[in-house]
């Protein structure tokens, strides 16, 4: 039988998969965490200079200056302020720029070496530098580790997601993936609770932390895809894993006999695939939009989450606010891109435009016009639309390209993607500077 037949037999989303589904979204939650470090680890508190001049240095600036004692974070411990307060956001940055290495890497190596030992890989130096992270003696090895962190955890998380994609059948695709965006914001919120209660920052970057050492242990019992081992052509290793699964759904005597695989990718296939993305015209436009529509999604959705500490009000509030805002996102988008009126384009478009106006409009309306007209919650509403359009994006992008493409489209938008991220801890900064200037 095809793979897909052996599926519908083994059952598309039995108890087997729904607990290996709900324990790689569960792990969302730790990536959530790793990528929204910063926000509280890097934030800012009230402080006060006591002499009229900024000193140039940094041992003469921390002579002088004191901090509120409501938290710690890097930039009370280094004295990230002033002239040395652009190190905050380039930790961030470089966060970033590690995941847009890990994309380019991981998803290669996992289809050459399996997705398994990949993801284990990426995961336990993931947890090993979280560590070096939350025990860093200087700024430099703080920062250093923060990249190497960004590529474990931008590999890692990929790979997971993709296995969540070929443990069940593809009926349930757009479910497991809308299931981990969902879990991904749930992760933000709980990030800001520790923070609420964990003032000390090094304390909640190991607390953040700790719970990849769980993930990693109980990924041990995980099953390699059967899908990639399929397309390998390692059929009888295919035929184990749906057992396995076939079993864990309570149908103990079901036979799976696959038909031998056809054959695998050819090396060359995906360097063919990047070359027809730029030899068709068609191609090659959608391709370029589809970046710039990546790009922005990112851009707007980290900067406006990363501007959680720039905010008036409770920092953990906001930061708890701008992840909870994401949850109604994903049933909205859902409902409307189902709908012949609307559609994937026409929501696509409408949520972008919601979002560019809200965001807008929040710097034009002053701190005190009342709730209804707060920025802040303008800013909310920016968030919740930008999310809605990035979950859009995702399975719009997989349906523009033809299938013989689609991996490598996939991953040039992907890539794009990242470059909003690196640019995106920069945003408040710049925004700051605008108001000043006006």
């Amino acid at each position: 039988m095809e793979l897909d037949e052996a599926f519908g037999s083994v059952g598309e989303f039995g108890r087997s998969q729904k607990r290996l589904t709900a324990f790689l979204v569960l792990l969302q939650v730790y990536v959530a965490c790793q990528s929204m470090l910063i926000v509280l680890v890097g934030a800012v508190p009230e402080y006060h200079i006591d002499q009229g001049e900024i000193p140039d240095s940094t041992e003469e600036l921390a002579r002088h200056v004191h901090f509120a004692d409501n938290f710690t974070s890097i930039a009370t411990e280094w004295y990230l302020i002033k002239h040395e307060a652009y190190k905050v956001n380039l930790a961030s940055s470089l966060y970033f720029a590690g995941l847009l290495i890990g994309n380019i890497f991981f998803g290669p190596l996992s289809d050459k070496l399996g997705r398994k030992p990949v993801y284990m890989s990426g995961l336990f130096f993931d947890v090993i530098f979280g560590y070096v992270t939350a025990f860093a003696p200087s700024y430099e090895i703080f920062a250093m580790s923060r990249f190497i962190v960004g590529i474990m955890n931008g590999g890692m998380s990929l790979v997971s997601f993709v296995l969540t994609q070929e443990y069940v059948g593809k009926s349930y695709w757009a479910l497991t993936g809308s299931l981990t965006n969902l879990t991904f914001a749930v992760g933000i919120a709980v990030y800001a609770f520790l923070g609420y209660y964990i003032r000390e920052w090094r304390f909640l970057a190991f607390v953040s932390n700790s719970p990849g050492v769980f993930f990693f242990l109980l990924s041990f019992m995980l099953p390699e895809s059967p899908r990639w081992l399929y397309s390998q052509g390692n059929t009888a290793e295919a035929e184990d894993v749906l057992r396995y699964l076939a079993c864990c759904n309570g149908k103990e005597r079901l036979t799976i006999k696959l038909k031998p695989c056809a054959g695998t990718m050819k090396k060359n296939d995906s360097a063919s695939g990047v070359l027809n993305l730029v030899k068709h015209p068609v191609l090659r436009w959608r391709t370029i939009i589809l970046m710039y529509i990546w790009y922005v999604c990112s851009l707007v959705y980290y900067g406006l989450t990363f501007n959680a500490g720039e905010l008036g009000g409770n920092l953990y509030l906001n930061v708890a606010l701008y992840g909870l805002i994401e949850v109604p996102a994903f049933p909205l988008c859902m409902f409307f891109i189902e709908k012949s009126w609307s559609g994937r384009r026409k929501t696509t478009t409408y949520f972008l435009i919601f979002a560019g106006f809200a965001c807008i409009f929040t710097m034009f309306l002053p701190e005190n016009s009342g709730f209804f007209f707060s920025p802040t919650l303008l800013a909310l509403c920016g968030k919740l639309t930008v999310s809605a359009a990035f979950n859009i994006v995702y399975i719009y992008t997989s349906e523009l390209y033809p299938t013989v493409v689609r991996n490598a489209g996939l991953g040039v938008c992907s890539m794009t993607c990242r470059f909003g991220g690196v640019l995106a801890p920069f945003v408040p900064s710049m925004v700051n500077q605008l108001e000043e200037n006006t």
